[in-house]
């Protein structure tokens, strides 16, 4: 592997999690932004209440993130071995964290909106 190119990563990506796996979990995180980007626009503004109960599953979403990869791979902690497996080990944690606090950021913004509606006048 001579050069890191976009197709080599897809390859690698589709060879550790299978072909449809990786393409459905691209596929879900490209909805899941989406979502976000359309919470942001709508509601013009970030709800500090909704984004610190988001801050505070991030640490759900590494360690569920960190166990999927170690159950896709095979592997287990006693595997870890140098410094770049560390720093892989706690990329995914960090990606798992952040991708866990959109998630429910989107979600409660978008299933349990408390925007007020105006009462029909009459």
């Amino acid at each position: 592997m001579k050069d890191l190119t976009f197709s080599t990563l897809v390859a690698v990506f589709e060879e550790v999690f299978g072909r449809g796996l990786f393409w459905m979990m691209v596929a879900a995180a490209a909805l899941i932004t989406l979502g976000y980007l359309y919470v942001l626009l709508r509601d013009r503004a970030v709800s500090w209440k909704k984004f610190l109960l988001a801050q505070l599953s991030m640490p759900v979403g590494a360690v569920l993130a960190v166990w999927f990869v170690m159950v896709m791979t095979e592997s287990h902690l006693s595997d870890l071995g140098g410094p770049v497996d560390i720093i892989v080990f706690l990329a995914v944690a960090a990606v798992g964290a952040v991708g866990m606090a959109i998630l429910v950021y989107t979600l409660e913004s978008l299933l349990g909106s408390t925007r007020t509606k105006r009462a029909p006048e009459g």
